[in-house]
């Protein structure tokens, strides 16, 4: 059931710093705690971690979530690029530089998930361990022999038009509420969330017909020029020229990860499980979750914020917190 604390934008305080030349907001709670940093993807803001925020402070967490480049309450990118390394080093030099935090644990999914596992790459020492869920993962042909490694053909389109054709795409999308819409279907009738698991029959209709939350994860998208910022990331798989650099993508045999699957999920690898094991060799799960999608720290928080916590918990122990309590 949605809460009103669940969709109100005023919930945390919002913060803005300027590192990286635009300014770039974030969210920090439990300030203090062990460094927790969670990384948002696409169609999605900081926002997706309205629910877990709260709780993983309440269990001893510094909680620091961004809204990346050209999404939410951020900048579009100074220099024109939103690839996954300017989200890489825009993160790090907010997080390391501007808040002076080390031995980071990262959490992340979606375009999230290759901002985390690139940070754990190009910052070895910087990142203590790593939460992942429903994240796009490095293809290993060997290793991955016999798994289920595509997604539906069909669940590929919107892929295909936002890296190909940015620009027209784009320019169809031409009102707040033609945006808007865009972006419903990722959380509603495309299937990458649990059936139902934005829509509350106890709740009005909301602005879009698809409910509060709804209305709620797609407002922030109603700006045209940051709709095709957020692009940026699929546009880079496909030209060379949206690329501000090389990614390092790929097997990350040092970094303790823990390895979540929300298995509603109709846009990943349906083997996503089997496949980030070989990924992360010093990986703990995978663990599958029922009656949960694509967005998993909305859709299953108490399991993100439970598993969490006892991944974590020798760290909470030594920083004086009890990880086995409810907080």
């Amino acid at each position: 059931m949605t809460t009103e604390a669940d969709i109100d934008p005023a919930r945390f305080a919002v913060h803005h710093a300027d590192p990286r030349g635009f300014r770039q907001a974030y969210v920090r709670e439990g300030a203090g705690g062990v460094p927790l940093l969670c990384i948002h993807g696409w169609p999605e803001t900081k926002r997706i971690f309205w629910r877990v925020i709260g709780p993983l402070a309440a269990a001893g967490f510094d909680v620091v979530a961004p809204d990346l480049r050209g999404f939410g309450d951020s900048d579009v990118g100074s220099d024109g690029f939103h690839d996954v390394p300017s989200h890489v080093r825009d993160v790090y030099a907010l997080v390391h530089d501007v808040l002076g935090l080390d031995r980071v644990v990262l959490v992340g999914g979606d375009l999230g998930g290759p901002v985390v596992q690139e940070l754990a790459l190009r910052y070895p020492e910087w990142v203590d361990r790593m939460v992942l869920f429903n994240s796009p993962l490095p293809f290993d042909k060997v290793r991955m022999a016999g798994m289920s490694t595509r997604p539906a053909r069909e669940a590929s389109d919107y892929f295909m038009r936002q890296g190909t054709d940015p620009d027209g795409l784009a320019a169809e999308l031409a009102t707040p509420d033609q945006r808007r819409r865009y972006i419903a279907t990722f959380y509603t009738s495309r299937f990458w969330a649990h059936a139902g698991a934005f829509l509350d029959p106890a709740s009005p209709p909301g602005r879009l017909g698809g409910g509060p939350a709804v209305d709620f994860h797609t407002e922030p998208f109603a700006d045209a020029a940051k709709l095709r910022a957020s692009f940026g990331g699929y546009e880079s798989s496909f030209n060379a020229s949206a690329r501000s650099e090389p990614s390092v993508m790929g097997r990350n045999e040092r970094t303790p990860t823990l390895l979540l699957f929300g298995v509603s999920d109709h846009v990943l690898y349906p083997d996503f499980d089997r496949m980030a094991a070989t990924v992360f060799p010093h990986h703990t799960g995978p663990f599958l979750l029922r009656d949960c999608g694509h967005f998993v720290p909305w859709e299953a928080p108490h399991a993100l914020v439970s598993a969490t916590r006892a991944f974590c918990g020798d760290r909470l122990f030594a920083a004086g917190h009890d990880p086995l309590s409810r907080g």
